[in-house]
């Protein structure tokens, strides 16, 4: 489907059809097989002793954006260039915070339910993280990993309390952050009304629900989309769903989404019967982050829910976020290994 979504824009851009696919394989898919494998062979327990470490040196990372090593695209300060590498530090983020959470929820139940010891500290780590993830701006990915975050902490035997506070405190902040800026506000309001402005705010919405309602029943057919030449934007990011909905139609799209929720079950279900608590909150943690950003785009692109740029776990061109989920898999049959 990359391949598919990125010949017009590969073409046009740098007269090779297959820019994009050729691309994400070298620096995608091979970096994220080589994580698979690493993750697959190491032993998960290892990754407990390195948490803190990991997790410190992710952080970091989010601070290079700012530096003359970060550049702009999009109208976000999200990557980092070394050379001829560029990569995301918030795509490594999200490991290394689900590694954190799990390793320190792990430990003492009465500091999970403390608090002082449990509550405040995740608190704090929480937003300072969210914080820096805002200033490039992330917003997506902050809902997204705080969300997953605030699953794990649920899972771990947090106290409901403790979990109802922090839904209000986000949503507050959320609601608030949406109001003082001027784009995010517009988001919300072009998610209201998709129809009041279709050649300028709201286009991206329009065309990406025109690519879907094009497809029907069975699609058009690979490689046949014509929304992804010049009228759909980013139709190798976040608009990758509404080319496969047009390509492959309700059914292929009903595929895909069946695939996600089979993967996302599969972990749960390891979770559930994986005995150590470790294990246990990484399942959670992973299952959580891919249910959830994949949700996030598919209801986004289909107009449940308001634009944020998220991209499709696994699918959308990005070699970081490739890596990175992949490595994620690695992890999980792993743990499945000692399950």
């Amino acid at each position: 489907m990359l391949a598919s979504a990125s010949s017009h824009l590969g073409e046009t851009k740098f007269g090779n059809s297959y820019f994009y696919l050729k691309h994400q394989i070298l620096y995608g898919l091979s970096l994220g097989i080589l994580g698979f494998l690493a993750a697959y062979a190491i032993p998960y327990s290892f990754y407990r002793k390195i948490a803190l470490p990991l997790i410190i040196v992710s952080a970091l990372t989010l601070f290079l954006v700012f530096t003359p090593l970060g550049f702009r695209a999009g109208g976000a300060e999200r990557w980092v260039s070394l050379g001829p590498i560029t990569f995301q530090p918030a795509e490594f983020l999200k490991l290394a915070f689900i590694i954190y959470l799990a390793a320190w929820l792990s430990g003492d139940k009465e500091r999970v339910e403390s608090f002082s010891r449990g509550y405040l500290p995740f608190l704090l780590v929480a937003g300072a993280i969210s914080i820096l993830l805002i200033k490039q701006p992330s917003t997506s990915v902050v809902a997204i990993l705080m969300a997953s975050a605030l699953i794990v902490y649920f899972v771990s035997g947090a106290k409901l309390k403790y979990i109802f506070g922090t839904i209000v405190l986000g949503v507050a902040a959320l609601a608030v952050l949406i109001y003082v800026t001027p784009y995010r506000f517009q988001r919300v309001v072009n998610f209201l009304h998709p129809q009041a402005d279709q050649l300028g705010a709201g286009y991206h919405l329009n065309q990406a629900l025109i690519a879907i309602g094009s497809g029907g029943l069975t699609g058009v057919g690979y490689g046949q989309s014509t929304t992804k030449i010049n009228f759909l934007p980013e139709p190798i990011g976040d608009s990758i769903f509404a080319v496969i909905a047009e390509e492959t139609g309700f059914i292929g799209a009903s595929v895909l989404i069946l695939l996600f929720m089979a993967l996302v079950i599969r972990t749960f279900m390891l979770a559930r019967k994986t005995t150590d608590k470790f294990g246990k909150l990484l399942l959670v943690g992973f299952g959580s982050l891919i249910a959830l950003q994949a949700a996030m785009n598919i209801g986004a692109i289909s107009g449940l829910l308001p634009l944020t740029g998220t991209p499709l776990p696994f699918i959308s061109y990005g070699g970081t976020a490739l890596a990175v989920f992949m490595t994620m898999g690695g992890i999980i049959v792993n743990i499945s290994r000692y399950s």
